[in-house]
């Protein structure tokens, strides 16, 4: 199975993109979503972590106030580096099994922290959505409920854009409309096409 690593600063427009690749029929295993999945009520890891930051964390149905907790570890390195700690490894365990039972001729490993992460291990070829960071600033503004100083730490904690290039095989330039990006993924997709059947003879 041919792995493509799909990673991107905050606010680079992954999920579109990924999005578009899910429209020409291929599997995706998200990070973000696995994320969810191993917090979900009832499960350890929720348990852990309202132990931790307290039962106000959670809202009134048990489900985790993500934002909330976003703003915590971000003020706070040792909160940061325990919650990694806790879910790292079960995200990694449920990335493994989608990507055994993924069914098109390659899949996509969706990850914020692909490259800050030895997720980069799972993937054969690496694709970054790139954006300028006032772009990256500006977007998530307008999709989240968070503030300038949270988005900045949180592209301070991922890797440095010129890094991210580097270590790029595949880059989407995502300043460009829709209409654009659609032509660029196309074009990826044959070419991955291409790879996979390499791959496969």
């Amino acid at each position: 199975m041919l792995v493509i690593g799909l990673t991107g600063g905050i606010g680079s427009g992954k999920t579109t993109v990924a999005n578009e690749f899910a429209k020409l029929g291929i599997t995706l295993v998200d990070a973000d979503l696995l994320a969810r999945e191993v917090v979900e009520p009832g499960s350890s890891a929720l348990v852990a972590i309202a132990e931790r930051f307290g039962s106000d964390i959670l809202d009134s149905n048990g489900a985790l106030k993500r934002t909330e907790l976003r703003h915590i570890v971000f003020a706070n390195k040792d909160h940061k580096l325990w919650l990694e700690q806790l879910l790292h490894p079960l995200i990694r365990e449920l990335m493994l099994s989608r990507i055994q039972s993924a069914n098109s001729p390659y899949c996509l490993l969706v990850s914020p922290l692909l490259l800050e992460t030895d997720q980069s291990k799972l993937v054969q070829r690496v694709l970054v959505v790139d954006v300028s960071p006032e772009t990256q600033v500006k977007r998530t503004l307008k999709r989240d409920n968070s503030n300038a100083e949270t988005i900045k730490a949180i592209m301070a904690a991922q890797i440095d854009r010129e890094s991210r290039l580097n270590k790029a095989q595949d880059v989407i330039n995502n300043d460009g409309g829709i209409d654009e990006l659609k032509s660029k993924v196309l074009a990826l997709h044959h070419q991955y096409l291409e790879l996979s059947r390499v791959d496969n003879d």
